[in-house]
């Protein structure tokens, strides 16, 4: 389950919760633990380069926050990240340097690394999006099961997060199709494309072009 671990799917030198991340070896343990290392980061964080605005809130002097951004805590927006008009960031958020939270996105208990763009009417829940994921207009993760039973990850085996939320865990340079449903516990390995209007679930490998489910339509040509 190599492709699975933390190394494999996250370039750690894209967020200032690295330290903390590193210790798991999947990344869907680190999400019970998200609010508390907030915490512990943004009370390091320079007066100098964050603004503490709110309990547990911190947002870089040079990050653009539309005013009709709603932001609860706990909360680190890195520097020059843009949180766009009616952006909703509901706590246990950590908005990495350069990512984009559009009009109308709802980010919950997830992890951006930098450069992370959901610019457009996206729902990102119990989730972790790595170095310049995007997801197109509409794109969402869904982090509860129907019948409300625990989260299993499905690849070559099944692993038990004993957790009832999990989303999506989305590996560096992961692009997502517009109106895509990415399912409780998909995982997406690095540098892959996942097909606009895709219902995503399991496992789909690192440099892989995703259509639809069942059917990987090849491999990403190194550039």
């Amino acid at each position: 389950m190599k492709q699975l671990k933390i190394p494999q799917l996250y370039n750690l030198n894209e967020t200032i919760l690295s330290e903390y991340i590193k210790t798991y070896e999947y990344p869907w343990q680190v999400l019970p633990h998200i609010g508390e290392y907030i915490i512990k980061v943004g009370a390091t964080l320079s007066p100098d380069v964050f603004d503490h605005v709110g309990q547990f809130i911190w947002i870089a002097k040079s990050a653009n926050v539309a005013p009709s951004a709603l932001i609860d805590g706990p909360c680190i927006i890195d520097e020059s990240a843009e949180i766009r008009h009616s952006a909703f960031i509901r706590g246990n958020a950590m908005i990495g340097k350069f990512a984009v939270v559009g009009n109308s996105t709802e980010i919950k208990n997830a992890i951006l690394f930098n450069w992370v763009q959901v610019p457009h009417y996206n729902y990102v829940g119990d989730s972790i999006l790595g170095h310049k994921a995007h997801l197109g207009a509409g794109a969402i993760t869904s982090n509860v099961k129907a019948d409300g039973t625990l989260v299993n990850i499905k690849a070559e085996k099944v692993i038990e997060s004993g957790l009832k939320k999990v989303g999506a865990m989305v590996g560096d340079n992961v692009e997502v199709g517009c109106n895509s449903v990415l399912n409780p516990g998909t995982v997406i390995g690095r540098n892959s494309v996942v097909y606009p209007m895709s219902m995503v679930r399991g496992f789909v490998p690192a440099d892989s072009i995703y259509k639809k489910q069942g059917e990987i339509a090849g491999r990403i040509m190194a550039h």
